[in-house]
């Protein structure tokens, strides 16, 4: 099974991420993980996306895609995986299904997780793991930069009748279950 998990930033892509991954057995590519691992760790990437992130901005497609398609030739990602965080643009999404196309496989599911904004304001800003670009001015840069460069890859796989959405409110427990029931 290979499964989109989308949403804006703060819907809980990276909770219900793992506990898909631990409910399928199946691997999480969070593109977040890959870029905090490598801020953490000051590498050459690292540093470079810690100053675009810094100023609220999205990372050039060409690194992520790079990112992800030398991720997905491993063999961990041969029977499924769960992707968190990409693709976050039109022109990763079709590099991502040129990509599959070119290894035999596809994207089965586009599940995305629906919340009111005013409700992940609030989820970003009470993280206890907050991030540099958690204030309330960045915090409302990121969704506005959301809505303009991410929001249409929503629509490139709504084309493809791949997108399930699903409630992202409640408890987690209740947002997981919810995802269970859309992907049986």
């Amino acid at each position: 099974m290979n499964i989109i998990l989308f949403g804006p930033p703060g819907a809980g892509k990276g909770t219900q991420a793992e506990k898909l991954k631990n409910h399928f057995e199946i691997p999480h590519l969070s593109t977040g993980n890959i870029f905090r691992a490598n801020i953490k760790n000051e590498t050459e990437l690292g540093k470079k996306v810690k100053s675009i992130l810094d100023a609220g901005d999205l990372v050039p497609d060409e690194t992520v895609v790079d990112i992800v398609v030398d991720e997905l030739q491993k063999p961990d990602y041969e029977n499924g995986y769960i992707l968190d965080g990409f693709p976050r643009t039109v022109p990763q999404a079709e590099a991502l299904d040129k990509f599959l196309e070119s290894k035999g496989t596809a994207i089965d599911t586009f599940l995305m997780l629906v919340v009111p904004e005013k409700e992940l304001v609030d989820r970003i800003l009470s993280r206890a793991d907050g991030r540099s670009d958690d204030s309330p001015e960045k915090v409302k840069r990121r969704l506005d930069v959301y809505r303009k460069e991410t929001e249409p890859v929503l629509n490139y796989y709504k084309k493809k009748g791949l997108v399930e959405e699903v409630n992202g409110v409640g408890s987690v427990e209740e947002i997981f279950d919810r995802i269970k029931n859309t992907l049986q």
